[in-house]
């Protein structure tokens, strides 16, 4: 029997051409209905050189249902390799031509020989939500693109985190993994963002090994690259915010790649050094607000649902009361993911709901209760349900609809203390 899902948190699988426009001068080519790229986009950070309004179309109507589509495609990616410059063309399918049965790969290969590579990704929206549609473009790099390398680079890392746009921090977080990683003396490579792209890309099998930050997204896509390259991962399930997780990651990766401890202890005590001033600036602060927030919900995909619950735990003392992953989580990763909630300092556990269904979401955050004032976490969904609560809302995860981010980050110290900012804003302003 059919239900109805309410308010659910992801798009289809096609709105991965949001990965593709992450990447620099990669351009979408989508092979599906009129209008799948305007519904499927953001308008938070979602114009720039492509935007999803000139993302060449198929447009595929009834007739092509019933004759196919495959003639349209092939001329939709030919007019693009002539009229848009880009550096790679990604062609992304939708639903109707993975239905009656477009060979859309075959369209594809007939452009093996043009100037700039043109690749094909099936992301037909019954096939997955845009996690494993991101997943999907990544492998289509790996297996249509990438060669083999007969070199590697000395300390050169990939760096792989959350699905980017449907993050609305994505840009400023895989930066601070930079910088972290960076500080270590290794040298990232990331291929999100500006100025990255085609050229890092070229480097992903030159890498020394993977950097997988993430509790399940990428990981199919680092372990093909280890079976295609040879080149080692490292899964870091944990988006590290805040003093505690960022250590630990930095000890982490440093033990890894092999570098030397004194020097990852060192960038460690620079760091906490200056986040434990911050704190101690403001311990007052924090001790008398405590009465406000005594336990918390954090709504938001795996990786954020993850580290920030860590984060509140082991840095703030917060008390996790029901945190919900709304990523639709594969059944295979959610045992794991489920342990990590229940590593947490003090001999905290945190309940963990995998559920995509808003309404029992903000049902169970009305019955519970908080001892107070609940501190809530997630998407634009939950804030009227927080108000009725009294609560303290921040909008931390997709859907984001009450702030403009360019490159604000929650990742490492500096994200911590950003988050830390944002809480206590919204909490000191329900005495002003």
């Amino acid at each position: 029997m059919a239900k109805l899902l309410d308010k659910q948190r992801y798009k289809c699988a096609l709105a991965a051409m949001q990965t593709v426009q992450a990447i620099d001068r990669a351009l979408p080519v989508l092979h599906s209905g009129p209008g799948c790229a305007q519904k499927l986009s953001d308008t938070n950070g979602s114009s720039g050189y492509f935007s999803p309004n000139i993302f060449p179309c198929t447009s595929i109507n009834e007739k092509d249902v019933v004759f196919g589509g495959v003639k349209k495609l092939h001329s939709t990616i030919d007019n693009a390799l002539k009229v848009i410059d880009a550096d790679l063309y990604v062609v992304l399918t939708g639903c109707i031509p993975e239905i009656v049965g477009d060979d859309s790969g075959e369209v594809v290969s007939e452009f093996a020989d043009s100037d700039k590579p043109v690749i094909y990704a099936p992301t037909a929206g019954f096939k997955g939500n845009n996690y494993k549609g991101h997943e999907q473009v990544i492998d289509a790099i790996i297996d249509q693109y990438l060669k083999k390398s007969d070199t590697k680079q000395k300390g050169l890392v990939n760096i792989w985190a959350d699905v980017p746009y449907q993050d609305l921090f994505w840009l400023g977080n895989i930066r601070e993994l930079e910088k972290l990683v960076s500080e270590l003396g290794l040298t990232p490579n990331t291929i999100f963002g500006y100025n990255r792209g085609i050229d890092n890309i070229n480097k992903i099998p030159e890498a020394e090994f993977n950097l997988l930050v993430s509790p399940w997204v990428g990981l199919s896509n680092v372990k093909k690259l280890e079976r295609k390259f040879g080149t080692p991962y490292l899964h870091i399930k944990t988006l590290p915010i805040g003093a505690t997780q960022t250590s630990a990651f930095l000890r982490e990766v440093g033990e890894f790649a092999g570098v030397d401890k004194e020097k990852v202890e060192s960038v460690i005590k620079e760091h906490e050094d200056y986040y434990y001033y911050l704190i101690g600036r403001y311990a007052d602060l924090f001790l008398e607000n405590r009465v406000i927030n005594k336990q918390f919900t954090v709504v938001a995909d795996a990786q954020y649902a993850l580290g920030i619950t860590k984060f509140l735990v082991n840095d703030l003392g917060l008390v996790p009361a029901k945190q919900f992953v709304v990523d639709d989580t594969p059944t295979k990763y959610r045992k794991e993911i489920e342990e990590e909630f229940k590593n947490l300092n003090f001999g905290i556990e945190a309940e963990v709901s995998f559920e995509t269904d808003g309404y029992k979401i903000h049902e169970e955050i009305k019955t519970h209760d908080y001892h107070g004032y609940p501190l809530v976490l997630g998407g634009y969904y939950e804030k009227e349900v927080t108000e009725s609560l009294k609560g303290n809302y921040i909008n931390i995860s997709w859907p984001v609809q009450d702030k403009v981010v360019f490159d604000s980050f929650y990742v490492g110290y500096a994200g911590g203390i950003r988050l830390i900012e944002d809480i206590y804003t919204v909490a000191v302003q329900r005495f002003n």
